[in-house]
């Protein structure tokens, strides 16, 4: 198993009026761009922005997770999933969902760092 990128999760607009995640993302994706980043992914409630120069340099702009329970803090893709997961339950990690296979691509699990971080570890399929 080997760590493909890891990208961190920026929440935004959460709490606030409805319209204003779009607004939020508008913003974010702006500023991003500013420094070099492009639009890679766009799912609505996530939004993934990348250096064209690096494409494994990203970041991640998110309204809230759309079928996990919790927003995670950071995103690790790692080249087998399921190994990844059963060493962490191993362990006695706390999971905190999946692992699913979710409808954009992605096999994927929620797991509780030591300090209490969320972190959304997947795989594409």
């Amino acid at each position: 198993m080997s760590v493909r990128r890891i990208v961190p999760n920026i929440p935004v607009g959460t709490g606030k009026e409805p319209g204003a995640e779009t607004v939020a993302m508008r913003a974010n994706a702006a500023f991003y761009q500013l420094l070099g980043f492009e639009e890679v992914m766009n799912l609505g409630w996530i939004m993934t922005l990348a250096s064209p120069s690096e494409p494994a340099v990203q970041v991640s702009i998110m309204t809230a997770d759309r079928t996990g329970p919790v927003t995670p803090d950071m995103s690790v893709e790692v080249t087998d999933v399921d190994a990844v997961h059963e060493a962490l339950v191993r362990e006695g990690a706390e999971i905190v969902y999946g692992p699913q296979d979710e409808e954009w691509g992605v096999r994927r699990f929620f797991v509780r760092d030591p300090n209490g971080r969320v972190v959304n570890v997947l795989s594409h399929r």
